[in-house]
């Protein structure tokens, strides 16, 4: 999933314009019913998601549990990191309110703080939860999650590291 590129000057080949979708999505991401990289190399294809590589970004697939199945897809930049993990949703949409209550009291339960905010998606949450730092020391780790509905998905991108402590709408991670 990525964004659009820009008109360019030059002959070079550019990506084919995406259709008008509601809300800010039109930057992406996509559905593969809106717009599909086709044969671009600069995507991964991870089954239910096709990420955008790019120069700074490391990408890393941990696994879920001892089944040892993929669950989510890590991109990794400098001193950040976001974390994206697709769902399936019904056709009304409406899953990121439910899940979006669950995290506010998972977060709560773990003694944390939660904020709702309105965001570039609509509402997002910044999260910091209790930690053990490696001397022994108490600390917290700060997130911001991001919902993202699409027709029959939901696409739960989580900010970790600066990105989550510094929250912004630019930067590689979100691009």
């Amino acid at each position: 999933m990525a964004r659009r590129r820009g008109k360019q000057q030059s002959d070079e080949a550019t990506e084919p314009a995406a259709p008008e979708v509601e809300g800010v999505r039109h930057q992406g991401p996509w559905d593969s019913s809106e717009r599909t990289p086709g044969d671009d190399e600069t995507y991964i294809d991870l089954g239910p998601l096709k990420v955008r590589v790019r120069v700074g970004i490391d990408v890393q697939l941990p696994t879920d549990g001892d089944g040892g199945e993929i669950g989510s897809v890590v991109m990794v930049a400098d001193d950040a990191a976001l974390e994206l993990r697709a769902f399936a949703a019904t056709r009304s949409g409406g899953l990121w309110d439910e899940v979006r209550d669950d995290l506010i009291i998972e977060v709560e339960r773990l003694g944390g703080e939660c904020e709702q905010v309105d965001g570039l998606f609509g509402p997002e949450l910044l999260v910091k939860v209790p930690v053990d730092l490696p001397e022994g020391e108490k600390g917290f780790q700060p997130s911001r999650i991001v919902g993202i509905e699409g027709p029959r998905w939901l696409l739960r991108a989580t900010f970790l590291g600066d990105a989550g402590l510094n929250p912004s709408d630019e930067g590689l991670l979100m691009e």
